[in-house]
């Protein structure tokens, strides 16, 4: 595939990007050189080939899952202005 000076402009007037004459016909040379490496890399046989998710394998390391800091919520709670039954009471800021 491979565009025109017109799908050029036409990208850039859909794209709100002014572009003058000889910058379209750079944006032409650098967009069909794009397409000619996806063809490129289309046409590679990958038949047999796994999908990856990452170039290489990697493993997340998983931690155990305990509690590792001190229950402080009474503390919190003691120096707060106003609390009810183990909530914070805030001011109502939406009628």
């Amino acid at each position: 595939m491979s565009l025109s000076i017109d799908d050029v402009n036409r990208i850039a007037r859909l794209a709100r990007i002014r572009v003058g004459g000889d910058e379209a016909t750079q944006y032409q040379a650098r967009l069909n050189d794009v397409f000619t490496l996806i063809a490129e890399m289309q046409a590679v046989d990958t038949t047999g080939v796994a999908p990856m998710a990452h170039a290489r394998d990697l493993f997340q390391r998983l931690r155990e899952d305990v509690v590792t800091e001190p229950d402080r919520r009474e503390a919190f709670q003691a120096v707060a202005p106003q609390t009810e039954a183990g909530l914070y009471l805030v001011p109502k800021v939406i009628e």
